[in-house]
């Protein structure tokens, strides 16, 4: 089983909450709490695209795929889309650049996800042909 979707998601889970962590010690709880919601408005949309990816389906095709992925990009978006406008509605008093620095700091750690499948598919070649 590759489990390079649940780590990627741990991964940026940990990282948006020590970023918050950093941010709350050295400001404030303002910008702390608001880093927690940016790396949540990322983490939370990429969650529902890699459940559309790896929830079996009865048509286990490629065309099926594809269609997960179209679905679960769709809805990456708009839930995205979403929780930014929830929250800058709703939360007062809020950060914006540590908002933003949550939600771009949480994002990063995708392309460690990408380094990490490379990795595995580069040892999995390695020991099939040794």
């Amino acid at each position: 089983m590759d489990l390079t979707i649940p780590r990627v998601l741990m991964w940026q889970f940990l990282t948006g909450m020590a970023l918050a962590a950093v941010l709350w010690g050295v400001f404030d709880g303002v910008v702390g709490y608001s880093a927690v919601l940016g790396s949540l408005i990322c983490l939370i949309p990429n969650a529902f695209l890699a459940l559309r990816l790896v929830v079996p389906r009865r048509d286990p095709g490629a065309a099926a795929l594809i269609n997960a992925a179209w679905i679960g990009e769709i809805g990456k978006l708009a839930l995205t889309v979403l929780f930014f406008t929830l929250v800058f509605t709703l939360v007062r008093p809020l950060s914006a650049a540590a908002l933003f620095a949550g939600f771009i700091a949480t994002q990063l750690v995708t392309l460690s996800g990408l380094l990490m499948r490379s990795e595995q598919e580069m040892d999995t070649r390695n020991s099939n042909g040794s």
